[in-house]
């Protein structure tokens, strides 16, 4: 004899700290957004005033400033980046978990393609030096090293979580993507080719999509739920 399972509770529209995150994190990109696109003057001379002083110690400390450029180049660089997404989404399509291999995928192209949009739209100039220590492409709006750092990052950090990761790996993890995320951010400004609201903005980008990432596929899991559970009653 089958027995029927409850019927499943109902669900709130907003039940996961990720929706509460991603909605916190689009009202400041947007608010950055709107300062950066007027002009706001206490907010441009705040990136002038930390442009001039990182740049004249680039120039100071060209040793130092070697360093940068090896990682803002080759070890925090957004083809580093999303060459660890596409080795995670190898991971998870070879156990198995074509669904979450196709959302990490979705994530990283998303945001790629998020920040060139903006970029174009916003067309922000970068810092111009008469001696410049380092060159970049494209506009400045968003930061797309820190963007992207932070979205792998993340997603990286929320694949951990969901496989049960143990605390001494979780904190390293964590640690390291601390590191890189404020690491690769400090490069650009070093560097001078970011204003500091660019890196910032790339942050809080790459925040909200991460945290949008994981609502909507917990979403989606919790909406299979019931299905799966319905499966498994009409088995005889």
């Amino acid at each position: 004899m089958r027995t029927l399972a409850p019927p499943p509770e109902p669900r709130t529209s907003l039940p996961l700290p990720g929706a509460r995150t991603a909605s916190l994190t689009a009202v400041l990109v947007v608010l950055l957004l709107v300062t950066v696109a007027v002009g706001w003057a206490p907010l441009l001379s705040f990136d002038h005033t930390v442009a001039v002083e990182l740049h004249r110690s680039a120039r100071a400390e060209p040793g130092f400033t070697q360093v940068n450029r090896v990682f803002s180049d080759w070890v925090w660089d957004p083809w580093t980046m999303r060459i660890l997404v596409a080795v995670a989404v190898v991971v998870l399509l070879w156990h198995g978990r074509r669904l979450l291999a196709l959302w990490v995928a979705a994530a990283s192209v998303l945001g790629s393609g998020l920040q060139q949009a903006l970029k174009s739209m916003v067309d922000r100039a970068r810092p111009v030096w008469a001696e410049p220590v380092d060159t970049a492409q494209y506009a400045a709006f968003p930061s797309g090293h820190a963007m992207t750092a932070t979205v792998t990052c993340g997603l990286l950090l929320w694949l951990l979580s969901r496989t049960g990761a143990g605390p001494g790996l979780t904190r390293a993890a964590a640690l390291v993507a601390a590191v890189s995320v404020l690491g690769v951010g400090f490069t650009r400004l070093y560097l001078g080719v970011h204003w500091f609201t660019d890196v910032v903005g790339g942050w809080l980008l790459g925040i909200c999509l991460v945290a949008l990432t994981a609502w909507t596929y917990d979403r989606l899991a919790l909406n299979r739920e019931p299905l799966n559970q319905e499966a498994l009653n009409r088995e005889p």
